[in-house]
């Protein structure tokens, strides 16, 4: 078969290739094979009347094309056709950025505004990525629209964006930079890339809808910059996170450690349910609190610390037992619960109201050297009852006061929970529903258990039937 030889410039077109072999009868039926399978490539080799652009030349076997039949020369199966661009020297004149922006008008297709409009009215829309700044996205954007810096644009797109065969639309403010980033991302091989004619301007003009979101301020942006940095949280899951609202049952050893690392995530709103005070013997493991709180309610000496380092949280102290009569008036208006009971009786009471409101549970568990983290959530996987239908003898199940904890274990277990919490509110990754991880301190490892829902379990079995598309599914959109 004719091979097709590429120059440098050329190959970050056609997947990093410099030769390729192509079928074809002539060198005009070469060059349409080569464009069908390296699409990217006809923009550079054609212009929009689909003539073959002035400064690209052809050499069959070294001869110059035209020293021949031009496009119709025949190709034979062993001849070679070789591309040859013009390539500035290094002592040539400089681009110009009017140049530069000529020939991207040239090879960018656009998209008029009301066409993009159109098209996102469509069950599936092409992607929309604004390249604007902070500032410009804060004033107001395109609804449905990706925000990536233009500086950034390299660094996030692929972890966005992975699916290089998904229409693309690039948006700026006039429609200029969304050119120079659609050609960026065509040089990352995105196949089907468009710009936003007019930009954010021509959109306004035509009285198409803008979005304005809410904003952080310049003190959470710095406080919060390492989650701004990730592109899974970003703005939009840190507004998330801080209009979040989670309840912790037990200010003990599993909710203490949960409860520093979700209000330093900067969930905006922690509940914190527990009747006891502290005891001296609480400060080997209840990080919290401190020798001066000795005496004192857990939920007050919880809430100071807390405060101390989040002045922004908001806690809301339950300072009584769970039981049947509260239980239902306490959980209600939280997003997810955290369970740092330390009884059977507790935990059964806590899944019950968190089936019967529609809330995942975030599920802690230690004893010595070993503990364990779940997720239970009615509707979307198992809960507690799916999987222990009834309690443990107290021979079996001692509690921490009888048989003691290694007083670092807690604080591996809780923050595995706060880790979980965070999955469940931004929506991201796998959370541990239907599986139980378990920690071994002292193997120094950990294991996955996996389990199902019972469809006879007398709890969430109707919570189920009502919802059996997501059963045993990871976190919903």
């Amino acid at each position: 078969m004719p091979q097709f030889l590429l120059p440098i410039p050329l190959r970050k077109y056609a997947d990093g290739h410099g030769e390729i072999a192509i079928g074809g009868a002539s060198v005009r039926h070469a060059l349409a094979q080569l464009v069908h399978r390296c699409p990217l490539l006809e923009d550079q080799l054609f212009d929009t009347r689909g003539e073959l652009r002035a400064f690209v030349n052809l050499f069959l076997n070294g001869d110059d094309i035209r020293l021949h039949d031009g496009l119709d020369t025949p190709v034979g199966e062993r001849d070679t056709l070789e591309v040859l661009p013009a390539i500035a020297g290094g002592s040539g004149a400089p681009r110009s950025f009017g140049g530069w922006r000529a020939d991207l008008q040239a090879l960018i297709p656009t998209l008029e505004p009301l066409e993009l409009a159109a098209l996102q009215a469509q069950a599936q829309p092409p992607a929309l990525v604004d390249v604007r700044s902070d500032s410009e996205w804060a004033q107001g954007h395109i609804p449905h629209a990706l925000h990536i810096d233009r500086g950034y644009l390299e660094q996030r797109i692929e972890a966005l964006l992975p699916d290089r065969a998904q229409p693309v639309v690039c948006c700026c403010q006039s429609g200029v930079r969304s050119m120079f980033a659609a050609e960026t991302l065509m040089r990352l091989g995105y196949r089907n890339v468009k710009s936003l004619a007019g930009g954010l301007e021509a959109w306004k003009q035509h009285g198409l809808p803008l979005a304005v979101d809410a904003q952080l301020s310049g003190h959470q942006r710095a406080r919060y910059l390492r989650h701004l940095s990730i592109p899974e949280v970003g703005q939009e899951g840190q507004l998330r996170l801080l209009d979040a609202k989670v309840l912790l049952i037990g200010a003990g050893g599993l909710g203490c450690p949960a409860a520093l690392y979700l209000a330093a995530a900067g969930v905006g709103t922690l509940g914190i349910v527990d009747d006891d005070v502290v005891d001296l013997s609480n400060l080997q493991r209840q990080v919290l609190h401190r020798a001066d709180s000795v005496g004192h309610p857990k939920t007050e000496s919880a809430r100071d610390t807390l405060l101390a380092l989040n002045p922004d949280l908001q806690v809301r102290l339950f300072p009584q037992r769970l039981d049947a009569a509260n239980a239902a008036a306490i959980c209600a208006g939280f997003d997810v619960i955290v369970d740092g009971s330390d009884n059977f009786s507790t935990r059964y009471l806590i899944n019950d109201t968190a089936v019967a409101l529609g809330l995942p549970v975030v599920h802690g568990s230690v004893y010595r050297f070993e503990g364990q983290v779940g997720v239970f959530w009615a509707g979307h996987g198992p809960c507690y009852r799916c999987l222990y239908p009834a309690a443990p003898p107290p021979e079996l199940a001692p509690s921490c006061a009888e048989g003691g904890v290694l007083g670092v274990l807690p604080g591996v277990i809780g923050v595995l929970q706060a880790t979980e919490t965070l999955k469940l509110l931004l929506r991201i990754g796998e959370p541990l529903l239907g599986r139980a991880l378990r920690y071994d301190a002292l193997a120094g490892g950990m294991r996955t258990l996996r389990f199902r829902r019972d469809p006879a379990c007398p709890c969430c079995a109707a919570a189920a039937a009502e919802a059996p598309q997501q059963a045993d599914e990871g976190v919903p959109a």
